[in-house]
């Protein structure tokens, strides 16, 4: 696909959030797979141009940037040249297994390059027991745990996920590590429309998969569940209270 249709096809995908409301929007290059541990400069250089045409489309509304796969460094570059306000990290605690190799913590690093090109304005929301991952390397470790980690290595927020794309998350797991940090909790994959009542007690949700047709990752946009979503939400929150 030419770049003019990527950016044609963003553009409009974050046009429908923008209209019905959602807190904020995120870009990430899901449909450029095999994911690489090492993506060239060419993804680094495609993502700022997305991401500076969504920023345009949305222009109060808080846009983020990932890049897969745990391409943390390059999405604050990308964030910083096209001005949008976060990122979403993987790997920036405790090493595992993901299904594209070995991920390696890169807290100290990452915040380190973060200083030394000005973006310090640029929050880092952070994978912790991510999905698609095997985390037999920290079995010892619970997700309280890891999350104190985070938080302890200046975490701008923790994503608690399910297993894979679309999964739910164990509220349990939120329940404890809300318990165990001050920073903003947030689940990161498998909230619907119908279950999104068991996660009120997080900072927020990052849905992806329930606004596609079907409830897949990589079917076609459909505003009418963007829409429905966020009338529930609307509800919640005015039930919720001030």
């Amino acid at each position: 696909m030419k770049m003019s249709q990527i950016i044609e096809d963003a553009c409009r995908e974050a046009s429908v959030y923008r209209d019905a409301g959602l807190d904020g929007v995120m870009v990430e290059n899901m449909h450029d797979v095999p994911y690489s541990p090492s993506p060239g400069p060419e993804v680094t250089a495609c993502m700022t141009s997305v991401c500076a045409a969504v920023r345009n489309v949305c222009p109060s509304v808080p846009v983020g940037v990932q890049i897969l796969s745990a391409a943390n460094r390059q999405a604050l570059a990308v964030a910083l040249a096209s001005g949008v306000e976060f990122i979403r990290a993987e790997g920036f605690v405790f090493s595992h297994v993901a299904d594209e190799g070995l991920v390696h913590a890169c807290a100290g690093e990452l915040l380190r390059y973060r200083k030394s090109v000005g973006a310090e304005d640029i929050l880092v929301f952070t994978d912790i027991k991510k999905k698609h991952s095997s985390h037999a390397l920290t079995s010892d470790v619970s997700v309280a745990e890891t999350a104190r980690a985070a938080e302890f290595f200046l975490s701008d927020g923790l994503i608690l996920t399910g297993t894979s794309t679309g999964a739910q998350a164990d509220p349990q797991e939120l329940t404890e590590v809300s318990r165990a940090v001050s920073i903003p909790v947030l689940i990161g994959s498998g909230v619907t429309h119908d279950n999104v009542d068991r996660y009120l007690g997080a900072s927020g949700v990052i849905v992806g998969s329930h606004f596609k047709d079907g409830g897949v990752w990589s079917g076609e946009l459909n505003p009418r569940r963007v829409r429905n979503f966020m009338t529930k939400m609307r509800r919640l929150r005015g039930s919720a209270g001030p």
